[in-house]
């Protein structure tokens, strides 16, 4: 018996669909990533034709410089909000952190110890985050909203609401200031920072297991797996970026101050939004966090060459959010159910 013999349009309709298929397939896991990396791409486009000093190389370097805090802790946010958790912790950790790093070193500590404790500070901040919400059963929301407090109004009483003065001539003072091949430290530190976040979220067994918390709890609990640990472990880890990003926050402005990162968490969380992870957890991509760093540390930057007052840029940055939100729930979901 022979096949049926097709017609050349059905043929040339067969072979779109097929095209169709095939590119929906590979786009929809990653559209979200494709979607940041071409709003980067325009906003580099946009403000390259209105800020003449937007292309330079100097103004590029002070982006990076600028937004590496940001970008370590929107990596770490990434794992956290994947599994349907979130940290508005971290900008206290930010300044309390930075300011420890400050009083330390002022009192003659080593800076190396200093460094230490201040990671260690953030370690504490996100290991309690992590056992209130995952021991014990509390809302994330609820438990770092109170952290958030507690952990301000801490490092507000630490420095009495003054500046520190952070010496800059070691070699911690070297990763806010310093530059290696040309390129800041601190943004060298955030890049494999994202890099070794990326192979452990895309390539390991914890990756699945981070996802797998956010998108099916109970099956990956009766799969064997701890999922309180696993928790804990990423608050512990949102935790540490936070307390680094501070280093690098106090190490590039000179000072250690309760005032620092006020505000950080809308940020970061916007970045992690705009890079297409899903608020209610189960899908994340660290690349899109760290393209969503890039475009709004680009935007804040093409705005301000672009003398446009400087209190637009909360108003922009909540638009952006409410925007990605909106993409991610409604038109991105349809795309990556396939073609119709």
């Amino acid at each position: 018996m022979t096949a049926p013999t097709l017609s050349p349009a059905q043929r040339a309709e067969r072979l779109a669909t097929g095209r169709s298929a095939k590119v929906h397939a590979f786009l929809g896991p990653r559209i979200h990533t494709v979607a940041i990396g071409a709003v980067l791409l325009a906003v580099l486009v946009v403000f390259s034709l209105t800020a003449d000093t937007f292309l330079t190389t100097d103004n590029w370097l002070s982006v990076l410089r600028q937004n590496a805090p940001v970008m370590i802790v929107a990596v770490a946010m990434t794992f956290v909000v994947t599994t349907s958790g979130i940290d508005l912790s971290v900008g206290s950790v930010l300044a309390l952190s930075g300011a420890l790093l400050a009083i330390l070193i002022d009192h003659g500590t080593d800076p190396t110890l200093a460094f230490v404790a201040a990671l260690a500070l953030g370690g504490v901040a996100g290991g309690l985050n992590g056992w209130l919400s995952c021991y014990q059963g509390i809302p994330a929301f609820i438990v770092t909203l109170a952290t958030l407090g507690i952990i301000r109004g801490t490092a507000l009483r630490s420095t009495d609401g003054y500046s520190i003065a952070l010496p800059t001539d070691s070699w911690v003072g070297f990763l806010g200031q310093g530059l290696v091949a040309g390129i800041p430290t601190a943004a060298v530190v955030a890049l494999v920072f994202a890099a070794v976040a990326w192979v452990v979220f895309d390539k390991t067994a914890f990756g699945r297991y981070v996802v797998g918390l956010g998108s099916n709890r109970e099956s990956l609990r009766r799969a064997g797996v701890n999922i309180r640990l696993v928790g804990l472990t990423v608050y512990l880890i949102c935790g540490m970026a936070a307390a680094l990003a501070g280093v690098l926050v106090a190490t590039r402005l000179g000072t250690g101050s309760s005032n620092q990162g006020v505000g950080f968490e809308l940020t970061v969380i916007t970045a992690v939004v705009l890079g297409g992870t899903s608020l209610f957890g189960g899908r994340g991509s660290v690349l899109g966090s760290v393209l969503g760093v890039l475009a709004l540390g680009f935007i804040e930057n093409g705005l301000q060459l672009s003398h446009v007052n400087p209190f637009y840029v909360q108003i922009v940055q909540g638009t952006i959010l409410l925007a990605a939100v909106l993409a991610n729930t409604r038109l991105f979901a349809r795309f990556a159910e396939g073609p119709s």
